[in-house]
């Protein structure tokens, strides 16, 4: 049956992403509302599985790691202190709104704070896809808010291992704290000196594209490690892709990995995430799911914006860019999953959360349209 899902997700994406340039939006737009349209909610071609889900995986992964491939090192050096001012506004602002709300729903104090925890969360992996749609990923506002993205995940992993300490779990906060300084550690080391080492390597042997492989094994390491630490698993194939960009093999593993990737992974990633959406007694909880939607964009793209403002950006890019970390993405939903599972978050709340971070991410894309002036557009995928 898998195949056969391949089969009309890849169909339907690339003809649904094709409508949706034809009416001046992100390819991506399309691959994300056709998910929704196959999946229970609507048709019910498509239902989530866990192959499903591991090659969504792949996808996200994978679509970071080209991210990675395609970051001027150079900008992103220069954008540091606008992406410390973007991820850390980005943050604060639906943090202090998302705490307040939750005590005005009757939540605890602890549960209060970690809805602002998870309203905090942000995922650029669509807004990766926008901008490389719009040309702006290598732009210094694609550096900041890459940057920005990898600055939010460690912040609110580390805050979570807080929470939850207090929460009664069994967490080590300084366990957690040592394990993420190691990852970064351990990854600038091996970019610096094993990434090399491993292409040079797999360049000689006589095998076919063995070359894209190491690519390949070196991204998913990475991600592996990322992942076994706490810190996302996408960080870590973003910074396996800038390795590799600073080395002489950046051309052939991006050119490869992207035929790989759009051709399969990618979309399978897009479609699934419309795939979870179910409306089942939604209505009953319609309204707070407004209110913590509008919340949730309002209070991104204003703090995010904030920051970039602060960090020189005109208003319109400024907005671009709190646009770009709007959407949630996986990293919510797995924060969503531990409170879940810590009591911090009850059954009711878990399915608003879920829709609400689903709206987040369908959202991102129009409204990056809206903000960024399209600079020299790349191939559609």
């Amino acid at each position: 049956m898998l195949i056969f899902d391949l089969a009309i997700i890849l169909l339907a994406s690339k003809l649904a992403g094709e409508v949706s340039v034809k009416l001046r939006q992100p390819a991506v737009l399309g691959k994300l509302l056709i998910g929704i349209v196959l999946g229970p909610a609507v048709l019910g071609l498509i239902h989530e599985t866990t192959a499903l889900e591991e090659l969504s995986q792949i996808g996200v992964i994978l679509l970071m790691f080209i991210a990675g491939l395609e970051t001027d090192i150079d900008e992103f050096k220069r954008t540091g202190k606008a992406s410390s001012y973007v991820g850390i506004a980005g943050i604060a602002v639906p943090l202090a709104a998302g705490y307040f709300t939750g005590l005005v729903l009757d939540m605890t104090t602890l549960e209060a704070v970690f809805l602002g925890l998870l309203l905090s969360a942000t995922s650029v992996s669509i807004s990766v896809q926008a901008l490389k749609e719009m040309g702006r990923l290598k732009s210094r506002e694609g550096a900041t808010i890459l940057g920005a993205a990898v600055i939010d995940d460690v912040l609110v992993i580390i805050a979570l291992a807080f929470v939850m300490s207090l929460a009664g779990g069994d967490v080590n906060l300084g366990l957690v704290i040592a394990k993420k300084i190691a990852f970064f550690v351990i990854a600038i080391l091996a970019s610096w000196k094993i990434v090399p080492w491993v292409l040079r390597l797999f360049a000689p042997l006589k095998v076919t594209e063995s070359v894209v492989s190491a690519g390949l094994i070196i991204c998913f390491v990475f991600a592996y490690m990322a992942e076994y630490t706490g810190v996302a698993a996408i960080i870590g194939a973003y910074i396996a892709g800038v390795a590799i960009s600073l080395t002489g093999y950046k051309h052939e593993i991006t050119e490869k990995t992207e035929t790989i990737s759009y051709a399969v992974f990618v979309p399978v990633f897009f479609t699934s995430i419309g795939v979870k959406v179910e409306f089942t007694g939604i209505s009953e909880h319609l309204w707070l799911i407004v209110l913590l939607s509008l919340i949730a964009i309002a209070t991104k793209l204003i703090g995010s914006a904030l920051g970039a403002r602060a960090a020189g950006f005109g208003t319109r890019n400024a907005l671009g860019i709190g646009a770009a970390m709007v959407s949630r993405g996986e990293v919510a939903l797995i924060i969503a999953a531990i409170g879940q599972e810590a009591g911090l978050l009850n059954d009711s709340m878990f399915a608003v959360l879920v829709v609400v971070v689903l709206v987040t991410t369908i959202v991102t894309p129009p409204m990056m349209k809206l903000f960024f002036k399209e600079e020299a557009a790349q191939p559609q995928t």
